[in-house]
C-alpha cells in the first residue's frame, strides 16, 4: 500500500488555493480590461502567458520542495477552485 504524505497534500493544496485564487483574479480582471480597451487580442494574450506562468511555476515549485503529493495537492486545489469559481460564475454571483 502507498503511503500518502499528508502534510505534502496539504501544503501544496494550500498553495494551490492560493495560486488557483489569483490565476482566476487575474483571469476577470484581465477579461474586464480587455473589454474595456480596443486592442482584446494583445491584452488577452498577454495575461494569459502571465497567468500560465504563474500557474506552472507554482506546480513546479510545489513539486520541488515538497515532491509528488504535494503536487497532486496543487493539482486537486486547482480543480476545486475551478469547480467553486464556474459555479459562482454561472449563477451570476461574479461581480466585476
Amino acid at each position: 500500500m502507498i503511503a500518502l504524505d499528508w502534510a505534502a497534500f496539504g501544503y501544496g493544496l494550500a498553495l494551490g488555493v492560493a495560486v488557483s485564487a489569483a490565476y482566476f483574479a487575474g483571469l476577470a480582471f484581465g477579461v474586464t480590461m480587455a473589454l474595456r480597451r480596443g486592442r482584446v487580442f494583445g491584452v488577452l494574450m498577454l495575461r494569459a502567458a502571465l497567468r500560465i506562468a504563474l500557474l506552472l511555476a507554482g506546480g513546479w515549485g510545489a513539486l520541488t520542495l515538497w515532491g509528488p503529493w504535494a503536487a497532486l495537492g496543487y493539482a486537486a486545489a486547482f480543480l476545486i477552485t475551478r469547480f467553486v469559481v464556474t459555479s459562482v460564475a454561472r449563477e451570476g454571483g461574479a461581480t466585476t
